[in-house]
């Protein structure tokens, strides 16, 4: 349950996002929370997808909350847009949600499968994860990027399968810390429990942070400019 502060104005819960590139296990991830730690805090979850709700589909379908707790924006635009740009669309589900369900403890907010440059927007989150995954590569972390660099945490996934696809786990962690100048980097597979509780451990320690008033909103850096515009040859 969520804990009252004062004597009458619940908390709000903590605003956890989750970015990274697409196919790196940020659904299988959040699930993975959610499976482990429903029974402790009360969640909510807002995927986000550009033309589609399939991320909140995954997740109903494998029953790690009520649907009710688990809600979608469809972008219709670049993923970063949504988390960054104009947060609105986002802003209004994770109110709504507060306001349908109850006070929460934990709204896990997921960005749609961006590249490295995809960061959260310190008025819609509080903290941020940027997931990473071995089969990406080993030299992916050296690459860089605002969400590597300052997210709150780094999660390289599916450090299970590593040996199929020649990639050295501890060197892309050290390297991931180096990047990071020392801030928290897990290496994580749902297959692997004393890796699942490193993270659940580093989620309790944020929720109690941010409960106390320790925490304070950082922003990672806004993305480098791009558009997706052809360019016509002269």
């Amino acid at each position: 349950m969520a804990v009252p502060v004062g004597e009458h104005m619940p908390r709000r819960a903590l605003r956890l996002g989750v970015a990274g590139p697409v196919g790196t296990g940020k659904s299988s991830l959040i699930a993975t929370v959610c499976r482990n730690m429903a029974a402790e805090l009360e969640i909510g979850v807002v995927t986000n997808d550009i033309y589609t709700d399939e991320d909140a589909r995954f997740l109903r379908a494998s029953g790690v909350l009520s649907a009710e707790r688990i809600r979608a924006v469809e972008t219709g635009a670049c993923p970063h847009t949504a988390i960054r740009d104009d947060i609105t669309a986002n802003l209004i589900a994770v109110e709504d949600m507060e306001r349908d369900v109850g006070p929460l403890d934990l709204v896990l907010v997921e960005s749609g499968g961006d590249n490295l440059t995809a960061t959260f927007s310190p008025g819609l989150v509080d903290a941020q994860v940027f997931v990473l995954d071995v089969a990406g590569g080993g030299d992916v972390v050296r690459k860089g990027g605002p969400g590597i660099a300052r997210a709150d945490l780094l999660v390289v996934n599916k450090v299970d399968l590593a040996p199929y696809v020649d990639v050295d786990v501890d060197r892309m962690v050290a390297e991931g810390a180096a990047a990071r100048h020392s801030a928290p980097v897990l290496a994580l597979s749902r297959h692997r429990p004393e890796t699942v509780d490193e993270l659940c451990a580093w989620i309790r320690r944020l929720i109690g942070d941010h409960a106390a008033g320790r925490h304070t909103p950082t922003d990672p850096g806004a993305p480098a400019h791009h558009h997706h515009a052809h360019v016509r040859a002269t």
